[in-house]
């Protein structure tokens, strides 16, 4: 099976992470979304973000009111040992789950960065990474520098549309007492 490893931590998830889910089992050739809740991302602040355990069951909570949708909630980082390099992640899920195929979800701001990530080299090989468009940057170039390291890393942009919702501004609406359910999946 095709699986898309979609990590984030989802705080809150939202009408865009479906937007993206869909996408990926629609149109992208992916068979099912593995959506990996993370304890904590290193570039955000970690006194701002709820335990991993009630993000993992809020994401639970929103995959099942959506039951059309190819996706499947997974814990394995929030019980992984520090650090939780997204390289061991997919290591895991390819020693549990060995005849599947298993691809890297990144928007294009994260492989602006890519370069920077533990064992990049690796995922970009044996995994590879499909790549969404993010408002601010270009994937072609970013993609083109990564390609000059190494022709035969795997990066595939999508061709989706650009999510214009994020969780931050879910967050901040929540906070001015703004009605925000309609962006909640």
């Amino acid at each position: 099976m095709k699986i898309a490893v979609y990590s984030g931590s989802f705080n809150p998830l939202h009408k865009g992470h479906e937007a993206i889910i869909r996408f990926l089992t629609a149109r992208a050739g992916f068979d099912l979304v593995y959506l990996v809740v993370t304890p904590q991302n290193p570039f955000k602040d970690v006194h701002t973000l709820p335990a991993g355990e009630d993000r993992y069951k809020a994401a639970q909570e929103a995959i099942g009111r959506h039951p059309d949708l190819k996706v499947v909630a997974q814990d394995l980082e929030l019980r992984m040992t520090p650090p939780q390099y997204t390289i061991r992640t997919l290591d895991a899920l390819q020693e549990r789950e060995p005849g599947n195929d298993f691809t890297l979800v990144i928007g294009a701001d994260n492989l602006a960065g890519f370069g920077g990530w533990r064992f990049h080299e690796r995922i970009l090989l044996e995994y590879g990474v499909v790549v969404f468009p993010r408002k601010g940057y270009h994937r072609g170039h970013c993609r083109a520098r990564l390609l000059k390291e190494n022709p035969l890393y795997r990066i595939t942009l999508l061709k989706a549309p650009l999510v214009t919702i994020s969780s931050t501004q879910i967050r901040e609406g929540l906070a001015a007492g703004k009605d925000m359910s309609k962006w909640l999946m």
